[in-house]
């Protein structure tokens, strides 16, 4: 029997937590996970017999890409889902804007594929786009600034 999401729930507790050592009892079943501070191997038990765990890179949380720093006069267009960012509706279309277009609400400003369905992005405010924050054919996360714009 194999106990693996048990183990990556208590890994992922003790990240969240900051915590060094882990001791779970259920079932009849009792893990206990202990991760030193100076760069020893990691240690695991199941039944109080020391199991193999593989090196592995800490748990990093999935977080929305850190935004530009927001000047007095401007907002952000950013990406309401994960996927990759087109500028114009196909390779050889010019782009929906540019630097220095004026947008109107409604108005699409790029498309984003995921999960091969090709979604258009439009403005939410009236304005002018002041920068593109991301190269064509990029792969953009939820909530991603795409696009700097100077409202009107």
């Amino acid at each position: 029997m194999t106990y693996i999401k048990e183990i990556k729930e208590m890994i992922a507790l003790m990240n969240d937590n900051n915590l060094v050592e882990l001791e779970i009892e259920k079932d009849g079943l009792k893990i206990k996970l202990k991760r030193s501070g100076n760069g020893q191997e990691s240690q695991a038990f199941i039944n109080g017999a020391p199991i193999m765990m593989e090196r592995v890179a800490p748990v990093v949380r999935n977080e929305a890409a850190p935004e530009p720093p927001q000047q007095e006069k401007g907002g952000f267009i950013k990406s309401p889902m994960v996927g990759t960012f087109y500028r114009a509706p196909s390779p050889e279309a010019p782009p929906f804007v540019d630097k220095g277009s004026d947008v109107e609400v409604g108005q699409v400003v790029c498309i984003i594929e995921a999960m091969k369905l090709m979604n258009e992005i439009k403005s939410e405010v009236k304005g002018k786009i002041v920068e593109i924050l991301v190269e064509n054919g990029r792969p953009v996360e939820f909530g991603q600034p795409i696009f700097r714009i100077e409202p009107r």
